[in-house]
């Protein structure tokens, strides 16, 4: 039998007084306890890249790293991280034709930020920013106001995230001509140059060997374009010389709090996605009522 008119009124009622009553709960409960939860979590992740304030740098940290080379050893070295900076690289290199090795370190009033980590710091704490202009006093009036804040947490959480799986590129020219070159003392020989990086939780050190082309080569003269890692092979020009890479070895380490802060990435996009999808699907059906 079907419903009669009143007993379709009276179900429809229902429905309609259900799904209120779950998208109140939705803006007023759920929302703030998941909003709660991404500041625990992000909050967690900012620690990880806790930086000092003025005057307190030495209570930060100091990591050491062993850098080790699967090619023939041919770069040893040991790094040492404090937050977002490198502040002591020693590194030995093993020369490919003489085996004579050569020794390199940090200038005592040198040490070299890496923007990577410093750039998802920012992007994490402006996270957190949006998050907390929205404490538990505030009533969220409407799903798509709770979809434009998740966007905007994500938005920076994505920045963040990518600042740590996608290194730079640089041409072999910007990497000769960086301040990186100036760091070390020794000084850096013409003939090697050097680059640190971050990809995903690994602090990544690239030693490239070089050799001059004569002006009277054979070889085509093509100018390698930018990249994170350059191939034996490509080419560049510097102060009117033509140089080749002849020998590139690279050399990484885990570095375990970035791991963690990308595990941290991670759990808070898919907390706001699942925000999000909650919101829509509630959405969807009040306003079908």
């Amino acid at each position: 039998m079907g419903l009669i008119a009143g007993e379709t009124l009276h179900f429809e009622f229902s429905i309609e007084k259900c799904v209120e009553e779950e998208f109140n709960w939705l803006l007023k409960e759920e929302v703030h306890a998941v909003l709660k939860q991404l500041q625990d979590i992000l909050k967690e992740a900012s620690r990880r890249f806790s930086m000092p304030t003025p005057g307190m740098e030495s209570q930060l940290k100091q990591e050491n790293f062993i850098l080790g080379s699967s090619t023939m050893d041919q770069v040893k070295g040991v790094l040492t991280l404090q937050g977002e900076a490198l502040t002591q690289a020693d590194i030995n290199l093993k020369v490919a034709k003489s085996s004579q090795v050569l020794h390199f370190q940090f200038r005592d009033d040198k040490q070299w930020k890496l923007q990577q980590i410093q750039d998802a710091r920012n992007h994490v704490n402006q996270a957190l920013q949006l998050l907390s202009s929205r404490d538990e006093s505030y009533h969220f009036k409407t799903g798509a106001e709770v979809n434009k804040l998740m966007d905007a947490v994500m938005l920076q959480l994505t920045r963040a995230r990518n600042r740590l799986t996608t290194p730079a590129t640089m041409t072999l020219s910007e990497l000769a001509t960086s301040g990186l070159m100036k760091m070390f003392t020794p000084p850096m020989p013409g003939d090697v140059m050097v680059n640190f990086y971050i990809n995903l939780s690994k602090l990544c050190l690239t030693v490239y060997q070089l050799h001059v082309l004569q002006p009277n080569t054979t070889k085509n003269f093509k100018p390698a374009g930018s990249s994170v890692l350059h191939n034996p092979g490509a080419m560049f020009e510097l102060n009117n010389n033509r140089f080749e890479v002849s020998h590139v070895h690279k050399v990484e380490c885990v570095v375990p709090w970035l791991n963690d802060t990308l595990v941290f990435f991670t759990i808070s996009l898919q907390l706001c996605q699942q925000l999000r999808n909650n919101s829509l699907h509630v959405s969807k059906y009040w306003f079908r009522y």
